[in-house]
């Protein structure tokens, strides 16, 4: 069964704001549409975002969610009035009109998740333990998945492309979170704190922390470098 994550202001049920979903077996979880209810918002195959009243404020979350990494496809409901304002600086991966039918309303969201669940893997980053597999966003601890949200996968990502170079908090919102990130550095510590508790506390130290700088990937002592190697499947 698909999680739907809908984000709306609209109290009244979801198949208010995409009658839709009514007729689909799809689960839909409801959260407000605001940036603070993201903070804890439960995890979903596919983000669905009403921007049907409040077009002004739901560019800002879609930005909001971009910038700080949004962890499934994102989808804008807008009326056809709202058409016009959409533009690709937004940051969604698909829209749907509130009147749309349940067989569009599935084929949107089974084509959203389409790159996440079935993207090939050009190359994978070894290090030692630790595999990498950057096309399909995912990362593999002694073979087994590690459950990393989009933005945790970036930063161990990021470090493990430059093992032993140490980066500033500022450096890694600029890069890994982008230019634009409007966070305090704080939110580095955060997902770094996040991260080294998936790696479990064998593997934490691979996230070695520089006094005062900020940190760096650090090789695991049963492999001399990360590596690229072609996938073979």
């Amino acid at each position: 069964m698909v999680t739907l994550l809908l984000l709306t202001n609209d109290r009244q049920a979801s198949t208010e704001v995409l009658p839709a979903l009514e007729l689909l077996p799809h689960r839909v979880r409801i959260i407000p549409a605001e940036p603070t209810a993201l903070l804890d918002a439960p995890r979903a195959d596919v983000i669905l975002l009403d921007a049907r009243r409040d077009l002004v404020g739901a560019r800002a979350l879609c930005r909001l969610m971009e910038t700080t990494g949004k962890e499934a496809p994102l989808i804008v409901i807008v009326r056809e009035g709202g058409l016009p304002a959409l533009a690709s600086d937004w940051g969604f991966d698909d829209l749907l009109l509130p009147s749309a039918g349940p067989a569009e309303v599935d084929a949107r969201i089974r084509l959203a998740m389409t790159p996440v669940e079935q993207a090939g893997s050009d190359t994978l980053i070894h290090s030692g333990s630790i595999v990498i597999d950057e096309a399909g966003y995912s990362a593999k601890l002694n073979g087994k998945q590690l459950d990393l949200t989009y933005t945790e996968f970036e930063l161990l990502k990021y470090l493990a492309q430059h093992p032993g170079r140490v980066f500033s908090r500022q450096q890694l919102l600029s890069d890994v979170w982008g230019y634009d990130y409007y966070g305090g550095t704080r939110t580095v510590d955060v997902h770094v704190r996040r991260l080294r508790a998936k790696l479990g506390p064998e593997y934490e130290s691979v996230i070695g922390t520089v006094r005062n700088v900020g940190y760096r990937y650090v090789i695991p002592v049963d492999d001399a470098t990360p590596s690229r190697v072609e996938a073979t499947s």
